[in-house]
């Protein structure tokens, strides 16, 4: 029986995530030491965020593939650092259950998961050693906003390593529906961390136009509702680990019911193996129902408070292109959410819908991080008798660094 923890490809796979990420660092040196640390800075975060992004989409392909235990232990495959090596035993499962959770396809899915996630992390290192080159150096002399410090890097290797030990967790306790939710969480909480630092990057330098003033409501509303994604994302993951998509199969309906039979201390029980509730028996449909209902219907007010920001941010000067940004990706959600129900639960709709939630999350995130460096607006801006945005001065103090936003927006 192969043990759930063989560390002896871990060396090989560190360096293999080494390989891989000396592609990136090389660019980034090349294309953009002229810039000098802040440059690189700001190139490697951008790049890395991409990788991070394509790494949480790969993730949700392997989970929605049923790749998780292509290869039952952890960090290699069989103890081996590739599929390559672990042929045989792959070939000795895939022959006794060819439907099971371990074939040639899977374990490739997983391992490729693992190669760009160690890849990140190294990255990640790479973040860390120029802000501590950049601090050793000193700010710029001419820079109106310092470049973000050592704080946040250091947390962000901490929490990628956090991230990789609950992969690991999700192997070797057998897709546990917590630990995967949790896992899903982590990588969206990486993006996160990683969203702030480009913000801040992008802000810091003689070269940084800061984004025109955000009025508070607007401020307010967007913590709001980023804080109301996290809730629905983290409903969506219960749905998605527990399978409980294909309860419902029709719209607006459940079961061609408006209250189907639901289960909701059942469904909800957190600690608990894969299909069974605490007891140890099935989960019935009753709680999978409960499952993907308190998801759909939490998804209404989490969509009109998207709307109201999108509509916010189309009517402030400065912040339109991120309005509509927000708007275009809530619909895409909605698509996607719509089709998964309607449709069958289709791979590709699916990760979509994975990804469309962390690019949700991306852009709020970077909203909230440009919108804390913003001026503040003159008290002139406030409500009007009328109920609209009198803007006052603090919009003509706003107006002169219009130019210099839509590059942070399209950021």
């Amino acid at each position: 029986m192969q043990d759930l923890y063989d560390w002896s490809p871990a060396l090989r796979l560190m360096a293999l995530g080494l390989l891989l990420a000396l592609g990136p660092l090389v660019w980034v040196w090349r294309r953009h030491r002229q810039g000098g640390l802040l440059g690189m800075r700001r190139a490697l975060t951008l790049l890395t965020l991409f990788l991070t992004f394509d790494l949480v989409m790969f993730g949700a392909f392997t989970r929605l593939t049923d790749s998780g235990l292509g290869c039952p232990d952890w960090p290699g495959c069989y103890g081996h650092a590739s599929p390559i090596g672990a042929h045989a035993p792959i070939a000795q499962a895939q022959a006794a259950l060819p439907s099971g959770p371990v074939t040639h396809g899977k374990a490739w899915i997983e391992m490729v998961h693992r190669y760009l996630a160690t890849g990140v992390g190294v990255l990640i290192i790479g973040l860390l050693v120029l802000a501590w080159r950049q601090r050793v150096a000193g700010p710029h002399p001419a820079a109106d906003t310092p470049a973000p410090g050592l704080g946040l890097p250091l947390f962000t290797l901490v929490w990628v390593c956090l991230q990789g030990a609950f992969g690991a967790l999700t192997v070797t306790w057998k897709l546990f529906p917590a630990i995967v939710t949790l896992h899903l969480l982590g990588g969206l909480m990486l993006l996160a961390l990683l969203v702030w630092q480009a913000v801040g990057l992008s802000l810091a330098g003689p070269d940084a136009a800061r984004p025109p003033a955000l009025p508070s409501r607007w401020r307010a509303l967007a913590l709001l509702t980023t804080a109301a994604l996290m809730v629905q994302v983290t409903l969506g993951g219960w749905v998605s680990t527990n399978y409980a998509v294909l309860a419902c199969s029709d719209m607006p309906l459940c079961q061609g019911r408006w209250w189907p039979e639901m289960d909701f201390a059942q469904g909800f029980q957190v600690w608990r193996e894969l299909g069974l509730n605490t007891a140890g028996e099935v989960l019935t449909l009753a709680a999978l129902t409960a499952i993907h209902f308190v998801h759909r219907w939490v998804a209404l007010p989490v969509l009109l408070l998207l709307a109201a920001l999108a509509h916010g941010l189309i009517r402030t000067p400065g912040w339109r292109r991120a309005g509509r940004s927000l708007a275009g990706l809530a619909a895409l959600q909605l698509l996607t959410g719509l089709s998964n129900v309607v449709l069958g639960w289709p791979l590709l709709a699916a990760v979509l819908h994975t990804g469309g939630a962390a690019a949700l999350l991306g852009l709020l995130v970077a909203v909230v991080a440009a919108s804390r460096s913003a001026p503040a607006l003159a008290a002139g801006v406030d409500a009007g008798a009328n109920g609209r945005v009198d803007v006052g001065v603090g919009e003509r103090r706003a107006a002169g660094r219009l130019r210099g936003s839509d590059r942070l927006e399209s950021a």
